[in-house]
Formats: structure tokens, C-alpha cells, sequence
């Protein structure tokens, strides 16, 4: 079960608060966007603009990482709501770094996955999965190397991106995500570069065989984005291999009430 953009219902998504609670609350991996900057930094955001989730206003690919570092990234968020734990960590509101989040991840002391999504269309192209990958290498991230307690997996809705981060890390797991019935998805022909699937939920309540199979046919799927009790029901009946939620706290106590399947 992967937070994503951190526990992201109870806390502002995409900062150090989010995925420190989504870690608290018994997450298996964690999910995140990034972006470059305009002075060449990842940063962990999903919108090209910057006024739903800051103070801030334009692109973020026409700021710099100081200009990002001034702006206030939580006081939009109402906050934890009634059901979710009493928990007490950083609840650190400026832009995160991908550098941080991976500091964050490694200091977690137990394995982690991490789901990484890039996103396009962008100005910079082949640029960010070129950065992401020299990134992954300094922190020993990239799949090249044995025994390492964090696993890293990139996903991009481009076919063009995924392609380029299986050329650049031939080692790193890559997703393609997809919220429409491509006609790859229907036969399970996944796109060159990529064998794991990330289908949008909606999809998955409208053609659960899709699930079954891409399964049958051995191709990982992770289900995004799984929030409420039906779809956790119904993905874990499928027998998905990952679920991507806002609400991780949540969704680890429903899935461990569910009976097991076969009992």
C-alpha cells in the first residue's frame, strides 16, 4: 500500500509532514511527483501551477528553488480530519526536495517502496528523468545495487518518459500509468520500456477483467487512487498488486479487517 503525495487527506500533500505521517501510519511505500525547477532541482509537486497548493502564483518550472523555499506549501489544507490518528512529527510546509523525501525514506528504518512519477508534458523534456536517475545514483537508488532497504519505482503517464528511464536504468521497475482503455491495455501488450501497470480506479470499477488479466498475464498492477471502502474491497478482491491512496492509515485498517481471500 503506497501513500500518495504522502498521507495526503490528513496532511497538505507533498510535504515532509505527509510522508512523515504516512510512515507513522504503517505504509508500505510512498508516492510522489516531481518537477524540475528552473535552476535544475527536483521538486516534489504535482501541479504545473503553484496556486492550488501554495502561496504562491505562475509556474513552477519558472522558479527557482529559493524562490520555492520562501512560499507557504500547508496553510490551504484544513487539516487532519476527526478519524485520523493523534500522531506527532514535523509538519514542515516548504517545498519539498526530492533529495529530502529519499533522506526521509532511508531514515525510515525499515524497507520502503517508493513510486516516483514524472511528469509531462514539461519544458524540460528528457531533462527530468536525466536528473531523476543522476539523483537516484548519489543516494544508491537507481536498482544497480544489492541489499538496499528502499526500492524505487518510476512512473510517467508518456510512454516516451518510461522509455527513457529504462535506456537511462535499465535496473529500475517502470509504470506506465493510464486512465483511459488504450488499446495496449486491452490486450496487455504494455508499451516497450515497462511490464507494470498503474490503471486509475475508475477504470478498474468499470473493466475489473482488465485486472485479472494483466495479472494472468504477469504484469504487476498498482490501482490509483484508492480512497474509499468499495474500491478497497473491490481492488483487494482483484488481488492487485499495490494500492496507491490518500489515506493510508485508513486503508491499512480496512485491509487488515477484510477476511482473507480463499477463507
Amino acid at each position: 500500500m503506497f501513500a500518495h503525495r504522502g498521507s495526503s487527506r490528513a496532511e497538505p500533500e507533498h510535504t515532509l509532514g505527509a510522508y512523515l505521517r504516512a510512515i507513522e501510519e504503517g505504509a508500505d511505500g510512498l508516492e510522489c511527483d516531481v518537477r524540475l525547477t528552473r535552476d535544475g532541482h527536483l521538486v516534489c509537486v504535482h501541479d504545473r501551477r503553484l496556486e492550488r497548493i501554495s502561496n504562491g502564483r505562475g509556474l513552477v518550472s519558472t522558479h527557482t528553488l529559493d524562490e520555492l523555499r520562501r512560499l507557504d506549501f500547508g496553510s490551504w489544507h484544513p487539516g487532519p480530519g476527526d478519524d485520523d490518528e493523534e500522531l506527532v512529527y514535523d509538519r514542515d510546509h516548504r517545498v519539498l526536495t526530492l533529495g529530502r523525501l529519499l533522506t526521509a525514506v532511508l531514515k525510515a528504518g525499515r524497507p520502503m517502496r517508493l513510486l516516483i512519477e514524472t511528469k509531462h508534458p514539461t519544458r524540460y523534456g528528457p531533462a527530468v528523468e536525466n536528473r531523476l536517475v543522476g539523483v537516484l545514483r548519489r543516494y544508491g537508488l537507481d536498482g544497480s545495487a544489492a541489499g538496499v532497504p528502499v526500492q524505487v519505482s518510476v512512473m510517467s503517464f508518456s510512454a516516451l518518459a518510461v522509455r527513457r528511464t529504462r535506456r537511462l536504468a535499465p535496473d529500475l521497475p517502470t509504470v506506465m500509468l493510464s486512465e483511459f482503455l488504450f488499446p495496449w491495455l486491452r490486450t496487455g501488450r504494455l508499451p516497450f520500456g515497462t511490464r507494470i501497470v498503474g490503471p486509475d480506479v475508475r477504470l478498474v470499477r468499470q473493466r475489473p477483467d482488465l485486472v485479472e488479466r494483466l495479472l494472468a498475464a504477469g504484469h504487476p498492477v498498482y490501482v490509483w487512487t484508492v480512497n474509499e471502502p468499495a474500491d478497497v474491497d473491490l481492488v483487494c478482491k482483484l488481488g492487485v498488486t499495490g494500492i496507491i491512496t490518500d489515506r493510508p492509515g485508513y486503508v491499512r485498517r480496512r485491509v487488515d479487517e477484510l477476511p482473507r481471500i480463499g477463507q
